[in-house]
């Protein structure tokens, strides 16, 4: 797509394992994106080969000249594939959705409307369909998430999300953390909201989810705690943990030392000597890590931008009388001698 006819909005559907008839469900999209008045573009990333998918959206694209595919070699996640498609994309809006019904696509326009007051905006399936199991479920796999790294999104797991194209420009998302990007965005200082969506009648998952998947969930919130908390003060995090270690380790060789000097205990054969020196030793290790850790960090920080802008106001040159007024980015409209104000977006 050329310069001259980019679109306003970039559409990205992801097509993973998980998938509905693609024809039919763009159609349904498309309801909902004509509505919003805007030009739009449909980025269909198939991670990994899918000769039936791909054949589909072949179909779609004779008739549809906003239509592009991409096909990944081979799986590489979520992540990955919207990535991928975010690198195609033109527009200024970037909306993700799911390559199956997840969403009724009349409640898309909600998402892009909600761009008016951030940078990015999920949408909450409200009322949500399952059964006590699934609803405890998700109810602690949020709990978890909103304790450890104080984001309150209600609706992690619903891929449907209108982002400016910022956001994707400074998150580089890889592994599982496309379920984690309004935490991520939070964290790099973006606006983050939420909107509430009616969920489709037939987004339901009729199998069940196998221990493995609950363990790399866990492991992905721990992943996400760290980057969160600790990405740019590893001291903080290595070194609470190794000074612990020390102190209990330094604590057990004092004890052994005193019992040996006032109660004429042999230090010989005592397994508390041999656990008291790998804590101790175990305490220093980590703590040289986070040392490490905060070097290289110090070394990159000139290169680390972990904040964003909301407006920049610059005012008249000396001997000029300010006068209150705005202006836009190129200055055009604006006043002599009146502060100009940049959307730091």
């Amino acid at each position: 797509m050329t310069q001259a006819t980019r679109a306003d909005i970039s559409v990205i559907i992801p097509v993973g394992l998980r998938q509905d008839d693609l024809a039919e469900l763009y159609e349904d999209y498309c309801a909902g994106l004509r509505a919003l008045g805007h030009h739009f573009e449909t980025i269909f990333v198939l991670d990994g080969p899918q000769t039936r998918a791909a054949a589909t959206v072949r179909l779609i694209m004779e008739s549809r000249p906003e239509v592009s595919m991409l096909q990944l070699t081979r799986p590489f996640g979520e992540s990955t594939a919207l990535m991928a498609g975010f690198e195609r994309a033109t527009g200024s809006i970037i909306l993700t959705l799911p390559a199956y019904s997840q969403i009724e696509s009349g409640d898309i326009g909600k998402l892009v409307a909600g761009l008016n007051n951030a940078d990015l905006c999920l949408a909450h399936r409200t009322p949500r369909r399952g059964g006590p199991l699934d609803a405890a479920r998700r109810a602690i796999f949020h709990h978890m998430v909103s304790g450890i790294t104080g984001s309150k999104v209600r609706d992690l797991g619903c891929g449907a999300r209108a982002m400016r194209r910022q956001v994707l420009e400074e998150i580089t998302l890889y592994g599982e953390q496309h379920r984690f990007l309004a935490v991520l965005a939070n964290r790099q200082g973006f606006r983050v909201s939420e909107v509430d969506v009616r969920q489709s009648p037939q987004d339901h998952f009729a199998g069940h989810y196998a221990t493995r998947e609950y363990t790399r969930s866990l492991i992905d919130i721990c992943s996400i705690f760290f980057l969160v908390r600790f990405t740019k003060r590893p001291l903080r995090f290595f070194g609470m943990i190794g000074v612990s270690t020390l102190s209990i380790g330094v604590a057990i060789v004092l004890y052994l030392v005193a019992d040996r000097i006032f109660g004429n205990h042999a230090l010989a054969d005592r397994p508390a000597l041999l656990l008291s020196s790998l804590l101790v030793v175990l305490g220093l290790q980590l703590f040289a890590l986070g040392l490490l850790g905060e070097l290289i960090i110090f070394t990159h920080a000139k290169n680390i931008k972990d904040y964003q802008i909301a407006e920049v106001v610059e005012f008249p040159s000396a001997g000029e009388r300010p006068r209150i007024g705005r202006s836009d980015a190129d200055h055009s409209g604006a006043e002599a001698g009146a502060p100009a104000v940049y959307a730091g977006r």
